[in-house]
C-alpha cells in the first residue's frame, strides 16, 4: 500500500518540480516589451492563478488517476485520511515547483518510486491525465508547457521498466 501511495505522490512531485525549473533567461527578458517583461517576471505560481487554481488542477488530476483502472492498484486500500495526505503532498509539490509559498516535506522521487515497477505506459497515461486536467482548467499553453517540461525531467527517477 505504501508503494502505491508513493507512486502517485511521486508522479505529482515530478510535475511540480518541472514547473519550477523553467525560468526565463535575463537576456531574453531584457529584449521584450514592457508588458511582456512584466508577464515573464511573474512566477509560474502566479501565472497559474495561485494556490486555489493549482489545487483545482491537482484535484482533477488525482481524480482522473484514481478512477483509471490502470492506476487502481496504486489507490486500493487508501483510507480517507491517506487520500487527503497524498493530495496535500502533491499540491505542495506543485506549489513549490511553480515558485509559490508552500513547503514540500516529502521524499525525493527516486526514493519514493523505487520498486513500484512504473512502466513507460504508466508514465504516458499519467501524463495524459495531467494534460487533460490542465486543459479542463484552461491553463494557457506556455504555462502547460513549463509544467510538462518539468515533469519530463523527473521521468528518469520514476520509470523503472
Amino acid at each position: 500500500m505504501f508503494k502505491r501511495i508513493a507512486l502517485v505522490f511521486c508522479l505529482m512531485a515530478t510535475l511540480a518540480m518541472a514547473a519550477a525549473a523553467q525560468q526565463p533567461q535575463a537576456s531574453t527578458r531584457a529584449t521584450m516589451s514592457g508588458s511582456m517583461r512584466t508577464q515573464e517576471k511573474r512566477s509560474l505560481y502566479n501565472r497559474l492563478g495561485g494556490y486555489d487554481a493549482i489545487a483545482a488542477v491537482v484535484d482533477d488530476f488525482i481524480t482522473r488517476l484514481a478512477t483509471d483502472p490502470r492506476f487502481g492498484k496504486f489507490f486500493s486500500g487508501f483510507s480517507t485520511d491517506s487520500k487527503k495526505r497524498l493530495r496535500q503532498h502533491i499540491l505542495d509539490q506543485f506549489c513549490v515547483a511553480a515558485g509559490g509559498p508552500c513547503v514540500y516535506m516529502g521524499r525525493d522521487m527516486k526514493t519514493t518510486h523505487t520498486g513500484l515497477g512504473i512502466t513507460e505506459a504508466d508514465w504516458d497515461a499519467a501524463a495524459k491525465h495531467l494534460v487533460a486536467a490542465l486543459d479542463k482548467h484552461k491553463v494557457p499553453l506556455a504555462e502547460k508547457d513549463e509544467l510538462m517540461a518539468f515533469v519530463g525531467t523527473q521521468k528518469k527517477d520514476i520509470v523503472e521498466k
